[in-house]
Protein backbone atom coordinates (compact mmCIF):
# COMPACT_ATOMS: atom_id res chain seq x y z
CA UNK A 1 0.00 0.00 0.00
CA UNK A 2 1.47 3.22 -0.81
CA UNK A 3 1.43 6.25 1.05
CA UNK A 4 -0.17 9.47 0.05
CA UNK A 5 2.09 12.49 0.06
CA UNK A 6 -0.34 14.64 -0.23
CA UNK A 7 -0.28 16.76 3.51
CA UNK A 8 -3.35 16.71 5.49
CA UNK A 9 -5.92 19.51 5.73
CA UNK A 10 -5.56 21.77 9.41
CA UNK A 11 -7.64 20.58 11.63
CA UNK A 12 -11.56 22.84 11.30
CA UNK A 13 -11.83 25.74 13.77
CA UNK A 14 -14.52 25.21 16.27
CA UNK A 15 -17.54 26.54 14.86
CA UNK A 16 -18.66 30.01 16.47
CA UNK A 17 -21.50 29.53 18.66
CA UNK A 18 -24.82 30.62 17.62
CA UNK A 19 -25.67 34.45 18.38
CA UNK A 20 -28.05 35.12 20.94
CA UNK A 21 -31.52 36.89 19.77
CA UNK A 22 -32.60 39.68 22.80
CA UNK A 23 -36.31 40.20 22.75
CA UNK A 24 -38.32 41.72 24.27
CA UNK A 25 -38.85 38.73 26.98
CA UNK A 26 -36.27 36.73 29.33
CA UNK A 27 -33.46 34.78 27.89
CA UNK A 28 -32.93 31.66 29.01
CA UNK A 29 -30.68 30.39 31.10
CA UNK A 30 -28.64 28.22 28.33
CA UNK A 31 -28.46 31.90 26.65
CA UNK A 32 -26.84 33.35 29.50
CA UNK A 33 -24.79 29.96 29.64
CA UNK A 34 -23.94 30.52 25.68
CA UNK A 35 -22.93 34.17 26.15
CA UNK A 36 -21.18 34.47 29.21
CA UNK A 37 -18.73 31.07 28.88
CA UNK A 38 -19.00 30.30 25.31
CA UNK A 39 -18.79 33.80 24.17
CA UNK A 40 -21.56 34.17 22.14
CA UNK A 41 -22.37 37.27 20.25
CA UNK A 42 -25.69 39.23 20.52
CA UNK A 43 -28.17 40.81 18.76
CA UNK A 44 -31.57 43.23 19.79
CA UNK A 45 -34.53 42.11 18.11
CA UNK A 46 -36.37 44.47 16.01
CA UNK A 47 -39.28 43.78 18.50
CA UNK A 48 -36.47 45.08 21.09
CA UNK A 49 -35.51 48.02 19.14
CA UNK A 50 -39.29 48.88 18.92
CA UNK A 51 -39.97 48.69 22.43
CA UNK A 52 -37.32 50.55 23.49
CA UNK A 53 -38.49 53.90 21.25
CA UNK A 54 -41.69 53.63 22.70
CA UNK A 55 -40.10 53.60 26.48
CA UNK A 56 -37.82 56.49 25.46
CA UNK A 57 -41.03 58.59 24.35
CA UNK A 58 -41.75 58.32 27.62
CA UNK A 59 -39.37 59.62 29.19
CA UNK A 60 -38.61 62.18 26.50
CA UNK A 61 -42.42 63.63 27.20
CA UNK A 62 -41.18 63.85 30.92
CA UNK A 63 -37.79 65.62 30.19
CA UNK A 64 -39.42 68.60 28.76
CA UNK A 65 -42.04 68.70 31.80
CA UNK A 66 -41.34 71.83 34.11
CA UNK A 67 -42.43 69.27 37.18
CA UNK A 68 -39.39 67.50 38.47
CA UNK A 69 -39.43 63.31 37.85
CA UNK A 70 -37.07 61.16 39.79
CA UNK A 71 -33.76 59.86 37.65
CA UNK A 72 -35.04 62.18 34.65
CA UNK A 73 -34.47 65.52 36.16
CA UNK A 74 -33.88 65.42 39.68
CA UNK A 75 -31.02 63.73 41.52
CA UNK A 76 -30.34 60.27 42.77
CA UNK A 77 -31.18 58.15 46.40
CA UNK A 78 -30.56 61.04 49.03
CA UNK A 79 -29.80 63.62 46.51
CA UNK A 80 -33.20 63.05 44.66
CA UNK A 81 -34.87 66.30 46.34
CA UNK A 82 -32.84 68.64 44.29
CA UNK A 83 -34.03 69.97 40.58
CA UNK A 84 -31.74 69.71 37.33
CA UNK A 85 -32.18 72.18 34.44
CA UNK A 86 -32.15 70.74 31.06
CA UNK A 87 -28.29 71.67 30.11
CA UNK A 88 -27.22 69.71 33.24
CA UNK A 89 -28.44 66.61 32.48
CA UNK A 90 -25.96 64.84 30.47
CA UNK A 91 -23.07 65.59 33.14
CA UNK A 92 -26.14 64.57 35.87
CA UNK A 93 -25.83 60.60 33.88
CA UNK A 94 -21.87 60.74 33.19
CA UNK A 95 -21.54 61.45 36.92
CA UNK A 96 -23.84 59.35 38.65
CA UNK A 97 -22.04 56.32 36.15
CA UNK A 98 -18.87 57.68 37.28
CA UNK A 99 -19.84 57.84 41.06
CA UNK A 100 -20.90 54.41 41.12
CA UNK A 101 -18.28 53.01 39.19
CA UNK A 102 -16.29 52.81 43.12
CA UNK A 103 -15.81 48.94 43.09
CA UNK A 104 -12.44 47.64 44.79
CA UNK A 105 -10.49 44.65 44.98
CA UNK A 106 -9.90 41.59 42.91
CA UNK A 107 -11.39 41.81 39.37
CA UNK A 108 -14.49 39.63 38.46
CA UNK A 109 -14.36 36.84 36.45
CA UNK A 110 -15.17 37.30 32.51
CA UNK A 111 -18.34 34.68 32.40
CA UNK A 112 -19.92 36.75 35.52
CA UNK A 113 -19.37 40.27 33.47
CA UNK A 114 -20.57 38.60 30.62
CA UNK A 115 -23.71 37.42 32.06
CA UNK A 116 -24.26 40.27 34.12
CA UNK A 117 -24.23 42.19 30.56
CA UNK A 118 -26.56 40.37 28.65
CA UNK A 119 -29.10 40.22 31.63
CA UNK A 120 -28.78 43.66 31.72
CA UNK A 121 -29.58 44.20 28.16
CA UNK A 122 -32.38 41.94 28.24
CA UNK A 123 -34.32 44.19 30.59
CA UNK A 124 -33.43 47.27 28.30
CA UNK A 125 -34.88 45.47 25.41
CA UNK A 126 -37.96 45.43 27.34
CA UNK A 127 -38.60 49.13 26.97
CA UNK A 128 -39.51 49.60 30.60
CA UNK A 129 -36.03 51.47 31.03
CA UNK A 130 -36.55 54.52 29.32
CA UNK A 131 -32.93 54.33 27.40
CA UNK A 132 -32.90 55.47 23.49
CA UNK A 133 -32.06 52.71 20.87
CA UNK A 134 -28.72 54.02 20.22
CA UNK A 135 -27.80 53.47 23.88
CA UNK A 136 -28.56 49.77 24.07
CA UNK A 137 -27.41 49.44 20.65
CA UNK A 138 -23.85 50.75 21.87
CA UNK A 139 -24.43 48.27 25.02
CA UNK A 140 -25.19 45.24 23.11
CA UNK A 141 -22.43 46.02 20.72
CA UNK A 142 -19.66 46.28 23.31
CA UNK A 143 -20.92 42.50 24.67
CA UNK A 144 -20.96 41.02 21.32
CA UNK A 145 -17.38 42.56 20.09
CA UNK A 146 -16.07 40.38 23.21
CA UNK A 147 -14.88 43.44 25.55
CA UNK A 148 -15.44 43.12 28.82
CA UNK A 149 -15.49 45.40 31.29
CA UNK A 150 -13.23 45.44 34.18
CA UNK A 151 -15.77 44.85 37.23
CA UNK A 152 -13.72 45.00 41.03
CA UNK A 153 -15.61 42.19 43.58
CA UNK A 154 -16.17 44.52 46.07
CA UNK A 155 -19.05 47.12 45.94
CA UNK A 156 -22.82 46.14 45.24
CA UNK A 157 -24.74 45.78 48.39
CA UNK A 158 -27.53 44.02 46.38
CA UNK A 159 -30.00 46.78 46.74
CA UNK A 160 -30.85 49.19 44.41
CA UNK A 161 -29.35 46.36 42.30
CA UNK A 162 -25.74 45.84 41.76
CA UNK A 163 -24.88 48.90 40.94
CA UNK A 164 -21.14 49.42 40.82
CA UNK A 165 -20.49 46.30 38.91
CA UNK A 166 -22.92 47.61 36.34
CA UNK A 167 -21.24 50.92 36.69
CA UNK A 168 -18.24 49.94 35.86
CA UNK A 169 -19.63 48.52 32.57
CA UNK A 170 -21.90 51.65 31.89
CA UNK A 171 -18.28 53.52 31.74
CA UNK A 172 -17.01 50.90 29.47
CA UNK A 173 -19.81 51.17 27.39
CA UNK A 174 -19.17 55.46 27.63
CA UNK A 175 -15.42 55.17 26.19
CA UNK A 176 -13.93 55.12 29.89
CA UNK A 177 -12.25 53.14 32.42
CA UNK A 178 -10.64 49.41 32.14
CA UNK A 179 -12.02 46.45 29.46
CA UNK A 180 -10.41 43.79 28.53
CA UNK A 181 -10.93 43.12 24.86
CA UNK A 182 -11.61 39.88 23.16
CA UNK A 183 -8.31 38.18 23.79
CA UNK A 184 -8.19 38.98 27.24
CA UNK A 185 -5.40 41.68 26.82
CA UNK A 186 -6.24 44.71 29.49
CA UNK A 187 -6.77 48.18 27.59
CA UNK A 188 -8.59 51.77 28.36
CA UNK A 189 -12.07 51.31 27.06
CA UNK A 190 -12.08 53.90 24.58
CA UNK A 191 -9.27 52.20 22.88
CA UNK A 192 -11.18 48.73 22.65
CA UNK A 193 -14.16 50.74 21.19
CA UNK A 194 -12.55 52.74 19.23
CA UNK A 195 -10.59 49.33 17.48
CA UNK A 196 -14.21 47.81 17.45
CA UNK A 197 -15.84 50.54 15.09
CA UNK A 198 -18.46 51.22 18.95
CA UNK A 199 -19.24 54.96 19.19
CA UNK A 200 -18.72 55.07 22.77
CA UNK A 201 -22.22 56.52 24.08
CA UNK A 202 -23.22 59.87 25.65
CA UNK A 203 -25.99 58.96 27.80
CA UNK A 204 -29.26 61.40 28.07
CA UNK A 205 -32.03 61.57 30.72
CA UNK A 206 -32.07 58.51 32.57
CA UNK A 207 -30.02 56.34 30.79
CA UNK A 208 -27.59 56.43 33.68
CA UNK A 209 -30.19 54.60 35.80
CA UNK A 210 -31.77 52.32 33.58
CA UNK A 211 -27.86 51.11 33.16
CA UNK A 212 -26.42 50.38 36.48
CA UNK A 213 -30.32 49.91 38.26
CA UNK A 214 -30.58 46.25 38.11
CA UNK A 215 -30.03 42.79 39.72
CA UNK A 216 -27.92 41.53 37.02
CA UNK A 217 -24.60 40.07 38.48
CA UNK A 218 -26.34 37.93 41.57
CA UNK A 219 -28.79 36.62 38.81
CA UNK A 220 -25.91 36.13 36.21
CA UNK A 221 -24.00 33.85 39.29
CA UNK A 222 -27.12 32.14 40.51
CA UNK A 223 -27.66 30.89 36.54
CA UNK A 224 -24.38 29.62 36.06
CA UNK A 225 -23.87 27.87 39.32
CA UNK A 226 -27.19 26.54 38.77
CA UNK A 227 -25.85 25.08 35.68
CA UNK A 228 -22.71 23.60 37.51
CA UNK A 229 -25.05 22.79 40.31
CA UNK A 230 -27.23 20.39 37.85
CA UNK A 231 -23.73 18.65 36.87
CA UNK A 232 -22.06 18.18 40.24
CA UNK A 233 -25.16 16.77 42.58
CA UNK A 234 -25.22 13.89 40.03
CA UNK A 235 -21.59 13.61 40.49
CA UNK A 236 -22.05 13.12 43.64
CA UNK A 237 -23.98 9.73 43.28
CA UNK A 238 -21.20 8.91 41.07
CA UNK A 239 -19.35 9.33 44.22
CA UNK A 240 -21.18 7.59 46.17
CA UNK A 241 -21.72 4.51 44.46
CA UNK A 242 -17.90 4.36 43.95
CA UNK A 243 -18.08 3.97 47.92
CA UNK A 244 -21.14 1.89 48.05
CA UNK A 245 -19.73 -0.93 46.33
CA UNK A 246 -16.12 -0.55 47.07
CA UNK A 247 -16.96 -0.09 51.08
CA UNK A 248 -19.11 -2.99 50.64
CA UNK A 249 -22.51 -1.47 51.45
CA UNK A 250 -26.09 -2.22 50.59
CA UNK A 251 -28.34 -0.62 47.58
CA UNK A 252 -31.12 -2.20 49.02
CA UNK A 253 -32.03 0.86 50.76
CA UNK A 254 -32.51 2.17 47.83
CA UNK A 255 -34.78 0.39 46.39
CA UNK A 256 -37.78 2.44 44.47
CA UNK A 257 -40.97 1.26 47.48
CA UNK A 258 -38.64 2.36 49.78
CA UNK A 259 -37.76 5.97 48.60
CA UNK A 260 -42.40 6.31 47.69
CA UNK A 261 -42.54 6.08 51.44
CA UNK A 262 -41.27 9.54 51.41
CA UNK A 263 -42.09 10.99 48.08
CA UNK A 264 -39.56 13.72 47.61
CA UNK A 265 -38.62 13.85 44.01
CA UNK A 266 -34.90 14.33 44.68
CA UNK A 267 -34.93 11.78 46.74
CA UNK A 268 -36.36 9.43 44.24
CA UNK A 269 -34.45 10.75 41.35
CA UNK A 270 -31.19 10.56 43.56
CA UNK A 271 -32.06 6.83 44.58
CA UNK A 272 -32.87 6.01 40.91
CA UNK A 273 -29.40 7.25 39.19
CA UNK A 274 -27.97 5.30 42.40
CA UNK A 275 -29.30 1.87 42.00
CA UNK A 276 -28.51 2.40 38.20
CA UNK A 277 -24.77 3.49 38.73
CA UNK A 278 -24.87 0.07 41.14
CA UNK A 279 -26.23 -2.39 38.58
CA UNK A 280 -24.28 -5.10 37.35
CA UNK A 281 -21.82 -4.79 40.15
CA UNK A 282 -20.00 -8.33 41.09
CA UNK A 283 -18.42 -6.33 43.84
CA UNK A 284 -21.79 -5.27 45.30
CA UNK A 285 -23.16 -9.26 44.17
CA UNK A 286 -19.76 -11.08 46.34
CA UNK A 287 -21.11 -10.35 49.88
CA UNK A 288 -25.02 -10.27 48.95
CA UNK A 289 -27.13 -13.48 49.93
CA UNK A 290 -27.68 -15.18 53.89
CA UNK A 291 -23.86 -14.56 54.86
CA UNK A 292 -23.83 -11.04 54.77
CA UNK A 293 -23.44 -9.94 58.26
CA UNK A 294 -23.98 -5.98 57.34
CA UNK A 295 -27.58 -4.89 58.94
CA UNK A 296 -27.19 -0.98 58.32
CA UNK A 297 -24.68 1.03 56.52
CA UNK A 298 -23.68 4.39 58.18
CA UNK A 299 -25.40 7.47 57.00
CA UNK A 300 -22.94 9.04 54.79
CA UNK A 301 -23.66 5.35 52.75
CA UNK A 302 -27.80 4.85 53.61
CA UNK A 303 -28.96 8.16 53.78
CA UNK A 304 -26.80 9.45 49.96
CA UNK A 305 -30.30 10.04 48.25
CA UNK A 306 -31.57 11.63 51.28
CA UNK A 307 -29.03 14.44 51.23
CA UNK A 308 -28.40 14.38 47.33
CA UNK A 309 -32.37 14.93 47.14
CA UNK A 310 -32.92 17.35 49.51
CA UNK A 311 -30.14 19.68 47.44
CA UNK A 312 -31.70 19.25 43.58
CA UNK A 313 -35.11 19.76 45.48
CA UNK A 314 -33.44 22.83 46.56
CA UNK A 315 -31.74 23.67 43.19
CA UNK A 316 -35.36 23.27 41.60
CA UNK A 317 -36.82 25.83 44.48
CA UNK A 318 -33.93 28.41 43.14
CA UNK A 319 -34.39 27.63 39.54
CA UNK A 320 -38.05 28.45 40.20
CA UNK A 321 -36.45 32.15 41.53
CA UNK A 322 -34.00 32.88 38.95
CA UNK A 323 -36.66 32.04 35.91
CA UNK A 324 -38.88 34.69 37.54
CA UNK A 325 -35.81 36.96 37.61
CA UNK A 326 -35.23 36.44 34.50
CA UNK A 327 -38.96 37.27 33.40
CA UNK A 328 -38.11 40.66 35.06
CA UNK A 329 -37.73 44.37 34.51
CA UNK A 330 -35.76 45.28 37.11
CA UNK A 331 -35.27 49.27 37.12
CA UNK A 332 -36.39 52.71 39.05
CA UNK A 333 -37.54 54.64 38.05
CA UNK A 334 -39.54 52.16 35.92
CA UNK A 335 -41.89 52.82 32.50
CA UNK A 336 -45.31 51.13 33.04
CA UNK A 337 -46.98 49.39 30.33
CA UNK A 338 -49.64 52.35 30.41
CA UNK A 339 -46.93 54.85 30.19
CA UNK A 340 -46.14 56.05 33.41
CA UNK A 341 -42.88 56.35 35.28
CA UNK A 342 -43.23 54.83 39.03
CA UNK A 343 -40.65 54.66 41.39
CA UNK A 344 -40.51 51.22 43.10
CA UNK A 345 -38.40 48.64 45.15
CA UNK A 346 -37.63 45.81 42.41
CA UNK A 347 -34.59 46.12 42.69
CA UNK A 348 -34.74 44.56 45.88
CA UNK A 349 -32.31 41.34 45.93
CA UNK A 350 -33.82 39.58 48.64
CA UNK A 351 -35.21 36.51 46.67
CA UNK A 352 -32.49 36.38 44.75
CA UNK A 353 -30.02 36.66 47.89
CA UNK A 354 -32.17 34.43 49.98
CA UNK A 355 -32.18 31.00 47.40
CA UNK A 356 -27.97 32.00 46.96
CA UNK A 357 -27.45 31.39 51.16
CA UNK A 358 -29.87 28.35 50.18
CA UNK A 359 -27.41 26.65 47.97
CA UNK A 360 -24.43 27.60 49.48
CA UNK A 361 -25.69 25.40 52.71
CA UNK A 362 -26.66 22.52 50.15
CA UNK A 363 -23.32 22.50 48.80
CA UNK A 364 -21.60 22.62 52.19
CA UNK A 365 -24.04 19.83 53.17
CA UNK A 366 -23.14 17.72 50.42
CA UNK A 367 -19.46 17.70 50.21
CA UNK A 368 -19.20 17.28 54.17
CA UNK A 369 -21.18 13.76 53.25
CA UNK A 370 -19.04 13.18 50.90
CA UNK A 371 -15.61 13.57 52.92
CA UNK A 372 -17.48 11.29 55.05
CA UNK A 373 -17.25 8.78 52.77
CA UNK A 374 -13.64 9.54 51.70
CA UNK A 375 -12.73 9.04 55.68
CA UNK A 376 -14.64 5.22 55.26
CA UNK A 377 -12.25 4.13 53.18
CA UNK A 378 -8.94 4.98 54.61
CA UNK A 379 -9.76 3.65 58.38
CA UNK A 380 -9.17 0.01 58.15
CA UNK A 381 -11.68 -0.59 61.43
CA UNK A 382 -14.17 1.00 58.84
CA UNK A 383 -13.11 -0.19 55.26
CA UNK A 384 -13.67 -3.85 55.05
CA UNK A 385 -10.26 -5.31 54.05
CA UNK A 386 -9.00 -2.65 51.96
CA UNK A 387 -5.28 -1.07 53.31
CA UNK A 388 -4.78 1.44 55.43
CA UNK A 389 -5.02 4.81 53.70
CA UNK A 390 -5.63 2.77 50.84
CA UNK A 391 -1.29 2.76 50.47
CA UNK A 392 0.77 0.28 48.63
CA UNK A 393 3.04 0.00 51.10
CA UNK A 394 1.50 1.52 54.62
CA UNK A 395 3.93 3.17 56.67
CA UNK A 396 6.55 3.64 53.90
CA UNK A 397 3.52 5.55 51.81
CA UNK A 398 0.64 7.06 52.83
CA UNK A 399 -1.66 6.50 49.95
CA UNK A 400 -4.29 8.98 50.53
CA UNK A 401 -4.12 10.37 54.13
CA UNK A 402 -3.74 13.51 53.22
CA UNK A 403 -6.06 13.91 49.95
CA UNK A 404 -8.64 13.37 52.75
CA UNK A 405 -7.25 16.32 54.75
CA UNK A 406 -7.52 18.62 51.96
CA UNK A 407 -10.87 17.45 51.67
CA UNK A 408 -11.34 18.39 55.39
CA UNK A 409 -10.32 21.16 54.39
CA UNK A 410 -12.64 22.53 52.12
CA UNK A 411 -15.24 21.01 53.90
CA UNK A 412 -14.52 23.70 56.72
CA UNK A 413 -14.20 26.48 54.42
CA UNK A 414 -17.60 25.35 53.15
CA UNK A 415 -19.19 25.43 56.45
CA UNK A 416 -18.23 29.35 56.86
CA UNK A 417 -19.77 30.33 52.95
CA UNK A 418 -22.51 28.35 54.15
CA UNK A 419 -22.93 31.11 56.76
CA UNK A 420 -26.25 33.83 54.76
CA UNK A 421 -25.15 36.94 53.60
CA UNK A 422 -28.83 38.03 53.50
CA UNK A 423 -29.36 38.01 56.79
CA UNK A 424 -26.60 40.99 56.86
CA UNK A 425 -27.52 45.17 56.51
CA UNK A 426 -25.63 47.60 56.45
CA UNK A 427 -27.46 50.94 55.69
CA UNK A 428 -25.92 53.12 53.12
CA UNK A 429 -26.93 56.39 50.98
CA UNK A 430 -27.74 58.41 54.25
CA UNK A 431 -30.08 56.26 55.66
CA UNK A 432 -31.89 56.06 52.06
CA UNK A 433 -31.18 52.80 51.64
CA UNK A 434 -31.47 51.32 55.14
CA UNK A 435 -31.91 47.71 54.54
CA UNK A 436 -29.84 46.02 51.75
CA UNK A 437 -29.69 42.58 50.56
CA UNK A 438 -26.10 41.47 50.41
CA UNK A 439 -27.12 39.21 47.24
CA UNK A 440 -24.00 39.90 45.24
CA UNK A 441 -21.86 38.74 48.59
CA UNK A 442 -24.03 35.54 48.69
CA UNK A 443 -23.42 35.10 44.92
CA UNK A 444 -19.67 35.55 45.18
CA UNK A 445 -19.65 33.08 47.77
CA UNK A 446 -21.71 30.61 46.37
CA UNK A 447 -19.14 30.75 43.26
CA UNK A 448 -16.23 29.60 45.79
CA UNK A 449 -18.31 27.16 47.18
CA UNK A 450 -19.55 25.49 44.27
CA UNK A 451 -15.97 25.32 42.77
CA UNK A 452 -14.68 23.52 46.42
CA UNK A 453 -17.58 21.29 45.73
CA UNK A 454 -16.21 19.85 42.94
CA UNK A 455 -13.13 19.17 44.70
CA UNK A 456 -14.26 17.46 47.18
CA UNK A 457 -16.39 15.08 44.78
CA UNK A 458 -13.04 14.97 43.08
CA UNK A 459 -10.85 13.00 46.44
CA UNK A 460 -13.67 11.07 46.78
CA UNK A 461 -13.75 9.93 43.44
CA UNK A 462 -10.19 9.07 43.09
CA UNK A 463 -10.51 7.05 46.67
CA UNK A 464 -13.29 5.09 45.21
CA UNK A 465 -11.55 4.53 42.11
CA UNK A 466 -8.48 3.43 43.72
CA UNK A 467 -10.08 1.07 46.12
CA UNK A 468 -12.13 -0.24 42.94
CA UNK A 469 -8.92 -1.52 41.82
CA UNK A 470 -7.80 -2.53 45.12
CA UNK A 471 -11.20 -5.00 45.26
CA UNK A 472 -9.94 -6.97 42.00
CA UNK A 473 -10.64 -9.42 40.68
CA UNK A 474 -14.27 -8.76 41.79
CA UNK A 475 -15.70 -7.40 38.68
CA UNK A 476 -17.23 -3.44 39.39
CA UNK A 477 -19.85 -2.07 38.28
CA UNK A 478 -20.30 -1.08 34.27
CA UNK A 479 -20.94 2.96 35.32
CA UNK A 480 -17.93 2.49 38.00
CA UNK A 481 -15.87 0.65 36.08
CA UNK A 482 -16.39 3.60 33.42
CA UNK A 483 -15.16 5.97 35.64
CA UNK A 484 -11.82 4.15 36.70
CA UNK A 485 -11.29 3.91 33.18
CA UNK A 486 -11.78 7.35 32.38
CA UNK A 487 -9.14 8.50 35.34
CA UNK A 488 -6.17 5.88 34.13
CA UNK A 489 -6.66 7.00 30.65
CA UNK A 490 -5.95 10.69 31.38
CA UNK A 491 -2.92 9.74 33.99
CA UNK A 492 -4.27 9.29 37.48
CA UNK A 493 -2.21 6.15 38.32
CA UNK A 494 -4.14 3.30 40.50
CA UNK A 495 -2.65 1.66 43.44
CA UNK A 496 1.23 2.03 43.67
CA UNK A 497 3.58 3.62 45.79
CA UNK A 498 3.26 7.36 46.43
CA UNK A 499 3.58 9.66 43.85
CA UNK A 500 3.12 13.39 43.82
CA UNK A 501 -0.69 14.08 44.06
CA UNK A 502 -1.63 16.84 43.74
CA UNK A 503 -2.11 16.79 39.70
CA UNK A 504 -3.72 13.76 40.29
CA UNK A 505 -6.34 16.12 42.34
CA UNK A 506 -6.53 18.80 40.06
CA UNK A 507 -7.02 16.40 36.92
CA UNK A 508 -9.83 14.41 38.32
CA UNK A 509 -11.40 17.98 39.76
CA UNK A 510 -11.71 18.79 36.03
CA UNK A 511 -12.91 15.89 34.97
CA UNK A 512 -16.04 16.17 37.82
CA UNK A 513 -16.64 20.08 37.05
CA UNK A 514 -16.84 19.41 33.02
CA UNK A 515 -19.03 16.51 33.41
CA UNK A 516 -17.22 14.13 32.14
CA UNK A 517 -17.14 11.66 35.32
CA UNK A 518 -20.98 11.87 35.11
CA UNK A 519 -21.39 11.47 31.34
CA UNK A 520 -18.74 8.36 31.24
CA UNK A 521 -20.74 6.72 34.34
CA UNK A 522 -23.98 7.50 32.96
CA UNK A 523 -22.96 5.84 29.68
CA UNK A 524 -22.16 3.04 31.05
CA UNK A 525 -25.21 2.44 32.87
CA UNK A 526 -27.41 3.39 30.10
CA UNK A 527 -28.74 6.20 32.40
CA UNK A 528 -30.76 8.55 30.61
CA UNK A 529 -31.27 12.36 32.10
CA UNK A 530 -34.53 11.81 33.32
CA UNK A 531 -33.21 9.01 35.98
CA UNK A 532 -30.97 11.42 37.52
Amino acid sequence: MSLSTTAAPPPAAPAAPARVVVGTGPVSPADVVRVARDGAGVTLSPEALDAIAAGRAVIDALAADPEPHYGVSTGFGALATRSIPAARRADLQRSLVRSHAAGAGAEVEREVVRALMLLRLSTLATGRTGVRPETALAYAAVLDAGITPVVREFGSLGCSGDLAPLAHCALAVMGEGEVRDATGTPVPAADALAAAGIAPATLAEKEGLALINGTDGMLGMLVLALHDLDVLLATADVAAALSVENLLGTDAVFADDLQALRPHPGQAASAAHLRALLAGSGIMASHRGPGCTRVQDAYSLRCAPQVHGAARDTVEHARTVAGRELAAAVDNPVVTVDGRVESNGNFHGAPLAYVLDFLAIVVADVASMSERRTDRFLDVARNHGLPPFLADDPGVDSGLMIAQYTAAGLVSELKRLAVPASVDSIPSSAMQEDHVSMGWHAARKLRRAVDALGRVLAVEVLAGTRALDLRAPLPPAPATGAVRDLLRARGVAGPGPDRHLAPDLETVAALVASGEVLTAADAAAETTEEIR
